[in-house]
């Protein structure tokens, strides 16, 4: 069962985790990685963290990229799980498993995914810190990262 969901709702990864497991009979290898707020930013702690999408667009964006992985690695299925709304330092923020019969496949998968998600999907994201709030964009590194796929 595919699931894709942006949620103001907290994430469980644990549950989401096995929630995944259960519908991946043949799978060899599941991959899960859970994104959480950091605590520290370039200009202090962080107090809070808040993401804003238009969920209908935002899940559009998340599903093609998804049928994109499918195509380029053999995959069984993938969840992509991302949180919007007000979050604290050490909230999980984005929960995407993958799995393949084997290995490399599911962990290559999650890392497009992830890519992915720093990069293109629409999300708007503030951060507030003891010096105040300003709006993130994806760093040149996370470009950087979303850009070696291209030639793939």
């Amino acid at each position: 069962m595919t699931m894709i969901k942006v949620t103001d709702e907290p994430i469980n990864a644990a549950e989401a985790l096995k929630a995944f497991e259960s519908g991946v009979a043949g799978a060899g290898a599941i991959v899960s990685f859970t994104g959480l707020v950091r605590d520290q930013a370039s200009s202090g702690d962080v107090e809070t963290l808040h993401l804003q999408a238009y969920s209908p667009m935002t899940e559009t964006g998340i599903a093609t990229a998804r049928e994109e992985a499918h195509e380029r690695w053999p995959l069984i299925d993938s969840h992509i799980i991302h949180r919007i709304g007000d979050m604290l330092p050490g909230d999980a923020i984005v929960f995407v498993a993958t799995a393949s019969a084997h290995r490399r496949p599911a962990f290559e998968a999650a890392d497009y995914l992830m890519d992915y998600l720093k990069t293109e999907a629409v999300f708007w994201k503030k951060e507030t810190t003891l010096s105040g709030t300003k709006w993130i964009e994806p760093r040149a590194e996370d470009y950087k990262d979303r850009a070696r796929w291209s030639g793939s």
